[in-house]
């Protein structure tokens, strides 16, 4: 039975990045995204580089209905996942009570519901296969508190937290679960542009070469870039009150004027 990796959020940036590594490597894929006009040709871009068969599927993952009927057809099909890639997601910046309800419902849906409905389900699968492996994609920003920015730094947290304990429940049915928490990535989509000009970002590409090699080596937490992996250290050493007040300065410096 052939196998595929499965990639979420697939038609730009970090998750495009991810596809393209994997192709390079010989992997078949399944590109998922909310829009089928931006999966197409990606789709046939990398088949036609790496000749590897990459079909790809057009779904909003922060509908539940569509997410159900989704999975129904994994379920149904032949085709055995053996990498699942939990790579899409919304960003929220700015203060928290003026936002619009409609758009942090839909990014809890996505970061956190979505990405937990796909690691059971998949995961029941790879169980049954005797193993395979998930990558869940949460940020830098999950080891502090995250004002300004609150629902997606809390919506990270829980992605960081839920993966390292699933990688402890799943050892013994031979599924190995990584996080990758990446500091900002440089991306032409992003609400905060300024953030694409900074020497702090790394390309999608860097941070995908970096996480494909990381999965050989079944590490846990994945942070490409050696200042990512210190910031990550700095909330145990500050102090989380301390941690939250910096956060809260460098997040609203950032956020759209």
């Amino acid at each position: 039975m052939t196998r595929y990796a499965m990639i979420t959020g697939a038609s730009s940036g970090l998750g495009l990045a991810l596809a393209e590594a994997l192709a390079r490597r010989g992997r078949n894929l399944i590109l998922v995204a909310r829009q089928r006009e931006m999966l197409e040709p990606v789709a046939i871009e990398l088949t036609q580089r790496f000749g590897v068969e990459v079909l790809f599927r057009a779904c909003d993952l922060g509908e539940p209905l569509r997410l159900s009927g989704f999975l129904l057809e994994l379920e149904e099909g032949e085709r055995q996942i053996d990498l699942l890639v939990n790579c899409a997601g919304i960003r929220s910046y700015g203060h928290f009570l003026a936002q619009e309800w409609a758009d942090e419902q839909d990014l809890i849906e996505v970061n956190i519901l979505a990405l937990t409905r796909l690691c059971h389900a998949l995961g029941n699968a790879m169980a049954v296969q005797g193993g395979g492996q998930i990558l869940n994609v949460a940020s830098l920003a999950a080891f502090a508190p995250g004002p300004w920015m609150s629902s997606y730094a809390a919506s990270k947290a829980y992605v960081l937290h839920f993966s390292e304990s699933l990688r402890e429940e799943l050892r013994q049915t031979g599924i190995k679960v990584s996080v990758l928490c990446p500091g900002p990535v440089r991306s032409p989509n992003r609400r905060i542009p300024r953030l694409d000009n900074s020497k702090r970002c790394l390309s999608p590409e860097e941070v995908a070469l970096y996480t494909v090699r990381a999965l050989d080596r079944n590490q846990a937490i994945i942070i490409p870039g050696r200042r990512n992996r210190w910031l990550a250290r700095a909330p145990r050493l500050l102090g989380r009150w301390l941690s939250r007040k910096l956060a809260g300065v460098i997040n609203k410096a950032y956020c759209p004027r």
